[in-house]
């Protein structure tokens, strides 16, 4: 076991009745660190953290959290080592305040009776002042948790988590459910506490995924698929195919550029149905697949749902024919939106983002010039 690995997972299979809900899984997080692991439904999430908690055995193989064998110590024993688990439903106590919550964790020898009815000493209210400023909910310190929203009773269950002081946070789906803003805000919660936290989060959100991630774990059927960082994983023929059920008609290359070239569209916020048409078509006549077009205009739209930033793939992008290629296509795209044929209105995001892409393909001026000429 590495020093600096806080979890480390050797050949773990955990069966039930012939079943593999894990099989023969390796993995491994180091101190600090901010993992998220994604996979599609059966591919054994929730087992993964059943074993770290010890609500489930394994059948083989071990899991060793800070050099320690966790294999037959009892739940509570393995919370008390330092693993803390928050579930997909928060569990919070709704008929105590948000401080009141807190108070109760902080402070782990009082019942919830001595803490309604005695003042916390100083410590402990500077122990929940912290921890009401990190989840943002100081405004609401004296409300009662079953008046808070979806998204802050979320964050109250991680403040209650991070109040029990483990080294290792296991965070199962914490967005389910949440609007926008609070998918947002428990993304910068989560950001903040790994600064002085190790932290797996079980995600399906990929946006929210790529708020929060600088390393992604992709299960299936029970094993590691693959590592890597987002644009790595999405890009990852096998996590497609996984994905959508298929083998992918194009080639991770030829995916690449079709995301470049979406991102041009995706600049403003806003994916118009005629940039949508526009970037299916030219695709679909460059791309030489034994796919049906139907078929591959269906794929080529999954793909098109994901806005993905293009500053890593634009350097895998090396031949200047397919720059210049991918060029054109994105000036295509912005222009397209314009609100009159006579009058372009190519609006200030999606300027912005063509002059961007202009910077990262590096091509000679005299190439650009003519390519916006012909078009």
């Amino acid at each position: 076991m590495s020093k600096n690995k806080i979890l480390e997972i050797e050949n773990l299979t955990v069966s039930f009745d012939g079943f593999k809900a894990l099989d023969q899984l390796n993995f491994s997080m180091d101190t600090g660190e901010l993992r998220v692991i994604i996979g599609p439904n059966g591919a054994g999430k929730t087992t993964f953290l059943d074993v770290i908690t010890g609500k489930v055995q394994p059948t083989q193989g071990r899991v060793l959290f800070a050099g320690r064998n966790l294999r037959h110590i009892p739940e509570y024993k393995i919370a008390r080592l330092g693993i803390g688990r928050k579930f997909q439903t928060p569990r919070v106590y709704l008929n105590l305040t948000v401080k009141e919550n807190l108070d109760l964790v902080c402070n782990r020898h009082k019942t919830v009776f001595s803490t309604l009815l005695n003042r916390p000493s100083s410590s402990e209210r500077r122990n929940t002042s912290s921890l009401l400023s990190t989840i943002g909910l100081e405004a609401k310190a004296n409300l009662q948790a079953q008046l808070l929203s979806h998204g802050e009773k979320q964050r109250l269950e991680i403040g209650m988590l991070v109040a029990q002081s483990p080294d290792l946070l296991l965070v199962d789906e914490p967005v389910a459910g949440l609007t926008d803003e609070e998918t947002e805000n428990v993304g910068a919660l989560l950001l903040a506490l790994a600064q002085s936290h190790s932290i797996i989060v079980i995600e399906h959100d990929m946006e929210f995924v790529r708020q929060i991630a600088r390393q992604v774990t992709v299960l299936h059927q029970g094993s590691v698929l693959c590592e890597g960082t987002m644009d790595e994983v999405q890009n990852d023929p096998r996590v497609i195919e996984v994905y959508l059920g298929k083998k992918p008609s194009i080639t991770p290359h030829q995916m690449k550029m079709l995301r470049i070239v979406a991102a041009m569209a995706w600049s403003d916020g806003y994916f118009a149905p005629e940039q949508e048409a526009l970037i299916l078509s030219r695709f679909s006549q460059l791309l030489s697949t034994e796919a049906q077009p139907e078929e591959l205009q269906q794929e080529l739209r999954n793909y098109l749902a994901q806005n993905i930033p293009i500053e890593e793939l634009v350097t895998k992008i090396e031949s200047p024919e397919e720059r210049e290629l991918i060029l054109k296509l994105g000036y295509e795209v912005i222009k397209i939106s314009s609100r009159t044929p006579n009058e372009p209105m190519i609006n200030q995001e999606e300027a912005a983002a063509y002059e961007k892409l202009i910077q990262l393909l590096n091509l000679p001026p005299e190439v650009v010039k003519r390519v916006e000429m012909e078009n």
